[in-house]
């Protein structure tokens, strides 16, 4: 699926098919049963595999995604996601930046930064970012060295970012509707879809509570017009 403007924004729930996470279970069927839920945008990270490894994953995954319509973000590796004709690949802080990803990929191509501060947040946005992910925004086992930057980081960008963004980290459903009414219209996860027993279920709840949500607004923004990205 191509990047455009309308595709970018036109989505809720980003699911994190983490192998580590999976412990065994087949990322087809789990991103299957996600799909079957209503996740809207799906990754794919496998830290600690090899390239190889991880490419005939997502030559497995590219087809199912691009019949259901559903965008395959590749973590971490540009190559692979190019090779494997995915949507994008989403970058940490110190991955590849963002203007020499964008050379190398062309306009085709989603482009997420992970950020952990407002200025990382505009920052990315300056870059051009197609997504912006926020968090930690609670502790999670997934990234124990990282610290949680908590609610109060998502009602500062809630109101100032104006391409799509999402809070990640720690949320499911006994904390969404605090990352909701702070601000968040789009939430990643990763252990409260991938790590439940049940993967098409777990998606659809949250589902249904970002759809619940839609339409409600976030507070306005400290910055002045020209500042907000």
């Amino acid at each position: 699926m191509p990047w455009n403007e309308r595709s970018a924004f036109d989505w809720s729930l980003y699911v994190i098919l983490d192998a580590d996470v999976l412990a065994g279970r087949d990322p087809v069927e789990a991103a299957k049963a996600a799909i079957q839920g209503g996740a809207d945008v799906l990754q794919y990270r496998a830290k600690r595999s090899a390239p190889r490894t991880i490419l005939a994953q997502l030559e497995r995954l590219q087809p199912i995604c691009a019949e259901a319509k559903v965008p395959l973000i590749v973590n971490d590796h540009l190559d692979l996601a190019l090779a494997a004709q995915a949507t994008g690949v989403h970058l940490g802080q110190d991955d590849l930046p963002l203007s020499h990803a964008r050379h190398l990929a062309g306009d085709a191509c989603w482009l997420g930064r992970s950020t952990h501060s407002f200025a990382q947040a505009e920052q990315a946005a300056r870059d051009g970012a197609t997504y912006i992910a926020v968090g930690p925004v609670f502790p999670t086992p997934t990234k124990p060295d990282a610290a949680s930057v908590g609610l109060a980081l998502i009602r500062q960008v809630a109101p100032c970012l104006t391409r799509p963004w999402l809070a990640i980290g720690g949320i499911d459903l006994t904390n969404v509707e605090q990352v909701l009414e702070a601000g968040a219209t789009r939430v990643a996860v990763v252990r409260a879809v991938v790590g439940a027993s049940d993967i098409e279920q777990a998606t659809r709840a949250l589902k249904q509570r970002l759809l619940h949500n839609q339409g409600v607004s976030p507070p306005g923004c400290n910055t002045s017009p020209s500042q907000r990205l």
